[in-house]
């Protein structure tokens, strides 16, 4: 069993929400770089090897899959309506998936570069 260590998964969503922000206004739609970015730092924070990094950075992309999901519905929604929240609930299963498997592989590559196995 794994002990999730909320600090840097904490530290490591607030770096994705505010790095994803930024490289969204500078290069529209590459914000997932963000996301490998905090979680290689989560990864690298946590320490205890592979497995144990890439389950913080996994767990840091749900987390930032599903507040970007919720996002996408309250903002769909009140733009398209009913449409718009199907679509946000459409996004949000994307983003959660998508944003764990890359917190993973973040969260495995943090832990290869502090050279624990």
């Amino acid at each position: 069993m794994v002990e999730v260590k909320w600090t840097p998964v904490i530290i490591g969503l607030v770096i994705a929400v505010i790095l994803g922000l930024i490289i969204d206004m500078v290069l529209p739609g590459w914000s997932i770089i963000a996301y490998l970015i905090a979680t290689i730092y989560v990864g690298y924070t946590v320490g205890g090897g592979y497995a144990n990094g890439a389950i913080h950075g996994a767990l840091v992309g749900i987390v930032a899959g599903i507040i970007v999901g919720i996002l996408a519905m309250v903002i769909g929604g009140a733009v398209a309506g009913l449409a718009g929240v199907g679509v946000g609930i459409v996004a949000l299963i994307i983003a959660v998936i998508i944003e764990a498997i890359i917190g993973a592989i973040g969260g495995a590559i943090g832990a290869a570069i502090k050279g624990e196995a």
